[in-house]
């Protein structure tokens, strides 16, 4: 018995219509062959960028940090001569090199150091001290190995006689003692924190001295810019900035005798390079 061929779907399914083209792919067909070229460029960039990011990552600090360091080498290298200015800016770098080595002990984020002429260099950090004992050791890291720094300038004159570094060496004590003044963003601000906020008013006042005896531009700047902080301590204040305050007795005496110690060491160096006879030739 022969079967009846199977009637066909009353309503068949249309058949698909094609996908519609991409605006990339429209783009690309008019230019022609151009459009090609274009596709195999971007196609390149896309596994240059693998190359390119680590590279721009490393190298856009170093250029930052060089290009200013080069910068504040030429001009200071105008007033005082280059070796000075290189000698100097090296100080500068090595106090900075402080700052970025605790706070990165801390786990802290921070920027590469940045030059400016004439008023020296600044690390920024990318987020802000958990507490006021952090912020006191970041703080004096700067200080401490810049006078490292200097006193190896004057081990340097004391072996090479060379006059050179023995005004490096006073100058590198003297800058980091004006560092350890203790108000607004100064080193000495930040290092009392964990004393006593309270010594911010000590620092105004030998700021304020400083700017009647003799005024200069740098130092009306480092007022301006202290003074928010220091009438902090005139207004309420909230339990998180109670708490980031709070240290123990340990960390504060410890604190302490580091800053003023340092400031000691610092004091008997500058006198050091003062008096000390000029080597004989």
């Amino acid at each position: 018995m022969n079967e009846l061929p199977s009637e066909a779907p009353a309503n068949p399914d249309p058949p698909a219509a094609p996908a519609k083209p991409t605006a990339w792919q429209r783009l690309t067909k008019r230019l022609g062959p151009f459009g090609v070229i274009l596709v195999m460029i971007a196609k390149f960039f896309a596994k240059l960028k693998f190359i390119l990011l680590p590279v721009l990552k490393f190298g856009l600090p170093v250029v930052k940090t060089g290009g200013t360091m080069f910068l504040s080498v030429w001009v200071y290298a105008l007033a005082w001569g280059w070796w000075f200015a290189v000698g100097f800016v090296v100080l500068i770098f090595v106090h900075e090199c402080g700052h970025l080595l605790v706070a990165r002990r801390f786990g802290l984020k921070v920027g590469a150091p940045v030059f400016i002429p004439f008023m020296g260099a600044f690390i920024a950090l990318k987020e802000a001290p958990r507490n006021a004992w952090i912020e006191a050791c970041v703080g004096i890291g700067g200080p401490l190995l810049g006078a490292l720094g200097a006193a190896a300038c004057a081990g340097i004159y004391q072996l090479t006689g060379e006059p050179i570094f023995r005004a490096l060496a006073y100058t590198g004590f003297l800058l980091n003692l004006f560092n350890l003044a203790p108000i607004g963003f100064l080193d000495g601000g930040r290092i009392v924190t964990a004393l006593s906020p309270w010594l911010w008013i000590a620092g105004l006042a030998v700021l304020v001295t400083m700017i009647v005896l003799q005024p200069q531009l740098i130092l009306i700047v480092i007022l301006l810019v202290s003074l928010p902080r220091v009438w902090s301590l005139f207004r309420a204040k909230s339990d998180a900035e109670k708490r980031y305050f709070e240290v123990t007795a340990e960390q504060r005496s410890t604190m302490a005798v580091l800053y003023f110690g340092l400031v000691a060491m610092l004091v008997m160096g500058m006198h050091w390079a003062h008096i000390v006879p000029p080597a004989q030739g």
